[in-house]
């Protein structure tokens, strides 16, 4: 990695109209076109909440997606179900799209990204309950991805993978030794 990349400030923000959209290519068809053609409109039917990360306000480095979800709770494993209420589905967060731009690969933008998300869905959760973070990998490598992050595996739907909300809070609640707590990413 070049100390130009390095050095670059990256922020997190809510996909806008000054974002260019048109420009992104993570190598994937469906997941540019997705953020090309269906993210905004999703946007506005409140059926998704779409976030890029960009070092100049425009160029988009890599984007994610959060929504409400349900999980069934019989699809969860005993170890994590047996903590939480006995109702047939539980509230959930669905990360259902998070993709970098190949021209930002190899930065760490994915894991930039993800943390994000999984601070946001925790962040949400003072107002609107969610038990897991719930992801459905696309493939192989996005499988890897996932659990190298330590995301779990449901029992019957191997390429589904979840996130407990309490894991989460422990992530970012973590106080390292000798260091005052800090919540910042």
């Amino acid at each position: 990695m070049n100390k130009e990349h390095h050095e670059t400030q990256y922020r997190i923000e809510p996909l806008g109209d000054k974002h260019d959209r048109a420009a992104f290519s993570c190598g994937v068809e469906a997941l540019d076109r997705y953020l090309q053609r269906q993210a905004s409109q999703d946007v506005s039917r409140r059926v998704a909440a779409a976030f890029v990360i960009t070092a100049d306000g425009t160029t988009i480095a890599g984007f994610y997606t959060l929504s409400a979800h349900l999980v069934n709770l019989t699809d969860l494993p005993e170890s994590v179900a047996k903590r939480l209420p006995r109702y047939l589905n539980v509230p959930a967060t669905l990360l259902g799209r998070l993709a970098v731009s190949e021209n930002f690969r190899g930065q760490g933008i994915g894991e930039l990204l993800l943390l994000d998300a999984l601070k946001r869905a925790l962040g949400n959760t003072r107002e609107v309950a969610s038990a897991v973070v719930v992801v459905d990998a696309k493939d192989e490598r996005a499988r890897g991805f996932y659990s190298d992050h330590d995301f779990i595996p449901l029992p019957t739907q191997p390429n589904r993978l979840f996130y407990p909300m309490k894991t989460i809070e422990k992530l970012f609640l973590r106080k390292p030794e000798g260091t005052k707590r800090d919540h910042a990413l």
